[in-house]
């Protein structure tokens, strides 16, 4: 039922302030300008908003001309998951590839230089990074864009990032509470669960999360997934046990709590998207993230609206609503602060004392992560034009399919004449004969969690021995091939490394 407000309403007031919506379009369309106007106070951006660092400069200038407070949030984990570089790939090495050089400082400049170019484009709020635990490697959804299956490690790498961001004036959104690391379920398909016991929760998923807290992250958001030890009837982001329970009164957080997007099926399959928004921030969430896939103004009022007549109807307290817009309202604050001390804006000055090389910092930590082992013959390096086969699995909702990745870029750059060829579990049986004569580069991402690139890549090395091996997603099978070159990601500085070291020069 759509409830008639008055614009000025506190109580609608409230009800957009903690709203976090997305659009469609590079510019700001006028129903968003309008209701960040009644009072919305946050706006999320996607890859489909953003071409380039200018244009998306211009865009966050629109949206603050409006109002000089708004939130503007972003989902950019540099490596796989990408906003900023959504059509070329990441200028910046992901999670795995920094838990697995496992150097804190070099983390902490990485996030570092990416918070400084998402502040010198008028992005404030980062929707990173993912403090999961990939204590299962089958996960279809998080893998890479963990630091790793280590909990402590996952903790001080988490530590370092929410430092790096933190410290040029972005806020760091860490994710996904209390941990989405040992699921085999895409929660934007279905509601994964996880049943292990308290001890085990506290002992792994927790860790890097109370070290995030004790680190002054300023946002944490939550995840969709059901934890049966912690609450065995509702999800986290919806349960009062998880969010104000255990992160609020357990762990002591008093940032804002975001929710993931509320139009994932794990939510809104089961309870729609307006009752979840309401059981959310009734449980203690703050505010509500909605735009990957429903971005339009209809969105904003139905969820607008269902707040305000929870209050009305007494299923949300007003004092609940008020305190979760307060929260927004103190993060807004705290960006706003750091925009006017010119943090990420002024060359130079948000560069702290240690911080490593700036702009090639990404390149840099790359090719720290290669894991190169060579095979029992001795490796020729590629000279000629290879052919480079890509092994493509299905991209998980959150990485996309917009997102390039691959080494054929790279090595076209390298070695000019360069050709590929990308398969399926349908065409993979054809790579051998399409290479024909030329050297082949095999591309595999995840190979251990894919039947059918595995006996396709058995089959290739099987006939051309001298083939090079490139993983992309997690090193979990044997290496194998001429050449074998874990790159722990997919990012196209990752992509570059390994390009470098097929022909011979990073090697």
């Amino acid at each position: 039922m759509t409830i008639l407000v008055h614009g000025s309403d506190t109580l609608t007031r409230d009800a957009l302030t903690v709203l976090q919506p997305g659009f469609v379009g590079t510019t700001a369309p006028d129903w968003l300008l309008r209701r960040i106007g009644e009072g919305l106070s946050s706006v999320g951006l996607f890859g489909r908003n953003i071409v380039t660092p200018e244009q998306l400069t211009a865009l966050t200038a629109q949206l603050r001309a409006e109002r000089d407070d708004v939130l503007v949030a972003i989902d950019e984990e540099g490596g796989d998951v990408t906003r900023l570089e959504v059509k070329q790939g990441s200028s910046f090495p992901g999670n795995y590839a920094l838990g697995s050089v496992d150097d804190v400082e070099l983390t902490r400049a990485v996030a570092r230089e990416l918070g400084r170019r998402l502040a010198q484009c008028g992005v404030d709020l980062n929707w990173a990074p993912s403090a999961d635990v990939n204590s299962n490697a089958e996960n279809p959804v998080i893998g890479v864009r963990s630091f790793g299956p280590d909990p402590d490690l996952v903790a001080r790498h988490t530590v370092a990032y929410v430092d790096g961001l933190q410290g040029v004036g972005v806020a760091a959104c860490t994710k996904h509470f209390p941990g989405h690391g040992d699921t085999n379920v895409d929660s934007h398909d279905a509601l994964p669960r996880i049943d292990v016991d308290l001890a085990t929760l506290h002992a792994r998923e927790l860790v890097p999360f109370r070290a995030a807290v004790a680190a002054g992250t300023k946002a944490v958001m939550s995840a969709h997934i059901l934890l049966s030890a912690l609450d065995p009837h509702r999800p986290a982001t919806l349960s009062p046990q998880i969010l104000t329970g255990l992160l609020r009164q357990e762990l002591g957080f008093e940032g804002l709590i975001v929710t993931d997007g509320m139009e994932m099926q794990a939510v809104s399959a089961t309870y729609g998207i307006e009752r979840g928004s309401v059981l959310a921030i009734a449980a203690g969430a703050d505010a509500i993230c909605v735009g990957g896939g429903l971005c339009d103004e209809d969105t904003v009022l139905r969820l607008r609206d269902a707040l305000v007549n929870a209050v009305r109807t007494g299923e949300l307290p007003e004092e609940r609503l008020a305190d979760a817009a307060a929260r927004v309202r103190a993060l807004a604050a705290w960006t706003q602060a750091h925009r006017a001390r010119g943090a990420g804006s002024v060359p130079g000055a948000a560069v702290q004392e240690g911080t490593a090389p700036g702009a090639d910092i990404g390149l840099v930590a790359a090719r720290r992560a290669l894991k190169v082992t060579r095979g029992e013959e001795p490796y020729t390096p590629v000279t000629g034009t290879p052919y480079v086969a890509s092994f493509t699995p299905v991209a998980n909702f959150a990485v996309g399919d917009e997102t390039p990745w691959g080494i054929a870029a790279e090595l076209e750059r390298l070695l000019p004449g360069t050709e590929t060829g990308s398969y399926d579990e349908t065409s993979a049986d054809s790579a051998p004969a399409d290479a024909g004569e030329r050297r082949v580069v095999a591309v595999v991402r995840d190979l251990h969690r894919h039947p059918w690139m595995i006996r396709a890549l058995d089959a290739l090395l099987a006939a051309r021995p001298d083939t090079v091996v490139v993983e992309m997603g997690l090193n979990e099978a044997e290496p194998r091939g001429a050449l074998h070159i874990a790159t722990h990601g997919a990012a196209r500085v990752c992509g570059r490394a390994a390009a470098e070291a097929v022909v011979g020069t990073g090697a």
